[in-house]
């Protein structure tokens, strides 16, 4: 997989490219008996090495911040309708679905694109989180958007005959025969 040294971004054979970043998490306290501690993500850094996680950036009276965890975004070229999508929101979010760990939550799934998160919000048992979009992501992300996306044309299905549409001169090409009860007798 060729890689380019300045950024770290790989990239495999044109289907797929990579970039590591570094999950910002913060920690914060709350009032509330059976959870001291609300935990969430809040920011992104391009290019994170791993020697980072665990690195403290900010800390306050009733919070903390560090970077929790380092995870590769990767794009597929087949999903660029939905990083396309991403893109064209008033403010790009990268998505940070988080799991339940021994002490918190843990950042186990970075994405940009919005369908691949909303699959992790059904189940309930992920925490899905959107922050900011660095201007660095949005640049490698809309750059492979150029390089990889194709329109496809919407087909509408056509029907195969029926009393619906007027296409079949059957009127009763969907009709049923009524059902006769069984006399008791």
């Amino acid at each position: 997989m060729p890689t380019t040294l300045a950024t770290g971004w790989k990239s495999g054979v044109e289907k797929t490219a990579e970039m590591p970043v570094g999950v910002v998490v913060e920690r914060r306290k709350i009032d509330n008996p059976w959870q001291p501690w609300r935990w969430r993500a809040v920011a992104v850094l391009p290019g994170a090495v791993a020697d980072l996680v665990g690195t403290e950036i900010d800390r306050g009276d009733d919070f903390e911040r560090s970077i929790a965890a380092r995870l590769t975004l990767t794009l597929h070229r087949k999903e660029t309708e939905g990083y396309r999508v991403g893109l064209s929101a008033p403010t790009p979010l990268v998505f940070v679905v988080m799991r339940p760990a021994d002490e918190g939550w843990r950042p186990f799934l970075a994405t940009v694109s919005p369908y691949e998160a909303q699959q992790y919000t059904v189940g309930g048992e992920e925490l899905v989180e959107s922050v900011p979009m660095p201007d660095a992501v949005a640049a490698w992300v809309g750059d492979f958007i150029e390089r990889h996306h194709v329109d496809e044309p919407f087909v509408k299905r056509k029907r195969k005959g029926g009393g619906a549409t007027g296409d079949d001169s059957r009127p009763e090409a969907f009709a049923r025969r009524p059902r006769v009860p069984r006399s008791l007798g």
